[in-house]
């Protein structure tokens, strides 16, 4: 995000959880790493590295098209396909080492058992410790997605190069070769390359629905929920593949998962389109309490007014203008969600300190922000006294 907001507390949680997880994605890099060349053997392992990156730009574009009205910090989300890359596959492959070595468990049963539950736990781990430490970051069902899917695109990567590598040397049978690369690439990175953010969105999902919660057991329940029903598609999709000799995994691919991800597909799109309806309410709510002029919200909350107001900046102002223009609409945007919450009853506890932090930028931006001539766009009200936590009108209640 290009809009830093000063709180020193945020800040030190910021760097501390950048640090720790890139240093721990480093360390767990190194393992994975060998397993994967132990088990590929050589050379091929780079090659099956470039078929695995084929599906990983499209769907990474994919998320950060759902991810346009509030930009989620580009660390963050590395940070995210680090973790899924290196963590969580090394924390699944331990799993599952210690389930066929030390419990006997037959391989099938370590797929459709053991692989869901703790690669569903290993990725869904990252989102966890973002809630703790970057809550700021995580405001409800879109940035679950969002995070989750990352997390399973760097989670999917590994995992293809480890197939695509064993797939080239042959095994049970398989033909090897160009034959089983082709094969495996075709299944794995092209018909479904959104296998794994799809499960783990059902665990960000769950916890962006906690987060909106105002009950403390939906609080409680919902990651739950969230994980639990990550288990399952996963579960039902390693499943699938142990039918009919691949016959049961085409069926349920056709008749299940496909209509399962189209679902999935029309809900993410569903929720960003809600965004726009969720932020003009909100921020309109905020205007009449004086902390921004209405007349700017078009030019927050749509995105084809946001981008030709940043082009108009540029056009008369130059590069400081058009600038100007964008940290201030993301000011807008973190001001409108934290609004949100809080008609919603569902206000963070810094809620206080940080509207009014976003009301001050807003304020101190205001004079370099030229907007579209269009009539209905004032100069920037004076500054108001106070976020709109601090003034609640009497009558004002939780919706």
């Amino acid at each position: 995000m290009s809009v830093t907001v000063p709180q020193p507390r945020a800040t030190r949680d910021t760097v501390l959880f950048t640090v720790i997880v890139a240093v721990v994605a480093a360390l767990a890099a190194i393992p994975t790493g060998l397993v994967i060349l132990l088990s590929g053997g050589g050379p091929i392992v780079f090659v099956a590295a470039l078929f695995a990156l084929v599906p990983v730009g499209p769907v990474v574009a994919a998320y950060l098209w759902l991810d346009r009205y509030e930009p989620e910090p580009k660390v963050l989300l590395a940070l995210g396909l680090a973790w899924g890359a290196c963590v969580a596959t090394f924390l699944a492959l331990l799993a599952q080492e210690v389930g066929t070595v030390i419990l006997s468990l037959s391989d099938q049963a370590s797929s459709t058992i053991v692989a869901p539950l703790t690669e569903e736990l290993a990725k869904g781990l990252f989102l966890v410790l973002l809630l703790v430490w970057r809550r700021h970051e995580y405001d409800g069902v879109l940035d679950g997605i969002v995070y989750a899917g990352m997390v399973g695109v760097g989670f999917a990567f590994t995992e293809n190069v480890l197939y695509l590598a064993v797939a080239w040397n042959g095994a049970d049978g398989a033909p090897g070769g160009v034959v089983g690369l082709t094969s495996t690439f075709v299944i794995r990175c092209l018909f479904s390359p959104f296998a794994h953010p799809f499960f783990t969105a059902m665990t960000g999902i769950g916890i962006g629905l906690a987060i909106q919660s105002r009950s403390a057991l939906g609080r409680a329940c919902w990651p739950l929920v969230g994980y639990l029903l990550a288990v399952l598609c996963h579960a039902a999709w390693n499943t699938s593949a142990t039918f009919s000799g691949g016959a049961g995994f085409i069926a349920a691919y056709t008749i299940v998962m496909l209509p399962a991800f189209l679902l999935a597909v029309g809900f993410a799109i569903w929720v960003r389109g809600r965004e726009e309806t969720l932020l003009t309410a909100s921020l309109e709510d905020a205007a009449r309490r004086g902390f921004l002029h209405s007349g700017h919200v078009p030019y927050v909350v749509d995105l084809r007014r946001r981008r030709a107001a940043r082009q108009h900046a540029h056009i008369v102002g130059g590069v400081h203008a058009a600038r100007a223009v964008r940290d201030y609409q993301q000011a807008a945007i973190e001001l409108g969600y934290l609004h949100h919450r809080f008609l919603r009853g569902t206000a963070p506890r810094d809620a206080v300190a940080r509207g009014q932090a976003f009301v001050e930028l807003l304020q101190r931006l205001g004079p370099a922000v030229v907007f579209p001539p269009d009539g209905s766009v004032r100069p920037v009200p004076p500054p108001a006294p106070a976020h709109p936590v601090h003034r609640a009108a009497p009558g004002d209640r939780p919706a």
